[in-house]
């Protein structure tokens, strides 16, 4: 654990379309901790999310995550944020067009990736990582649930960030599933990823342990 927060949040509130939709809420964070974001739904456990990946302004209050200062933080500085989080949604949001493969490259192109080789090598490396290695030519749809949402997590690795961000990662999952991919995401916090996961599936906690901050209404009322 590091001496300092990874990400420290103290008293923000942020609004969505002039809703308030987090109110005074504060938590730290250290680096490698495996953190549960539990709550009904509504209670602000994707907004805080959107927060810290910077599609929600913090209007008053102070946060920061890695080296990013979030409330002032600029618009040109927001693609650098992001290259530093591993991002997973429920609804996974690969490119439907695309190979597995060719889902991986662009988000490489797209955070500065040039060298093909190198793009390739990586593309093995992290499909290997999330126990898909032959799936790379797939097309999404061609993929279980279970498979697609590897390649998310594989997605979410292709940078080596050292925070992941998971939204209801298995909200669309069967529980055999549900349980491969909290097992994959603890293997992968045992490696040092920070690791924060929002769900409202308590079933898999006490098997897969791990730091819980309960949320409700828009702050945390239990950490």
């Amino acid at each position: 654990m590091s001496e300092h927060p990874i990400i420290h949040i103290d008293n923000i509130s942020v609004y969505r379309k002039k809703i308030l939709v987090l109110s005074k809420l504060s938590l730290d964070v250290n680096q490698g901790e495996f953190i549960y974001l539990l709550g009904k739904t509504g209670c602000g456990k994707t907004s805080l999310l959107k927060t810290l990946y910077a599609e929600l302004k913090v209007e008053e209050g102070h946060a920061q995550i890695a080296e990013f200062n979030l409330t002032n933080i600029k618009t040109k500085e927001i693609p650098f944020l992001r290259r530093t989080l591993g991002i997973v949604f429920q609804d996974f949001q690969l490119l439907t067009d695309r190979t597995v493969n060719a889902n991986l490259e662009f988000i490489m192109r797209a955070t500065g990736w040039k060298n093909t080789e190198r793009m390739d090598e990586r593309c093995h490396e992290v499909l290997d990582l999330v126990g898909i290695p032959t799936k790379g030519f797939k097309m999404p749809h061609e993929l279980s649930g279970g498979e697609q949402q590897r390649v998310c997590i594989a997605r979410a690795l292709l940078n080596n960030p050292p925070i992941m961000l998971a939204d209801e990662p298995t909200g669309n999952l069967d529980p055999d599933t549900s349980r491969e991919i909290l097992a994959l995401l603890h293997a992968i916090n045992q490696q040092g990823t920070t690791i924060i996961l929002a769900t409202h599936n308590h079933y898999l906690i006490d098997e897969f342990p791990g730091r819980q901050v309960l949320m409700d209404r828009g702050r945390v009322v239990k950490a």
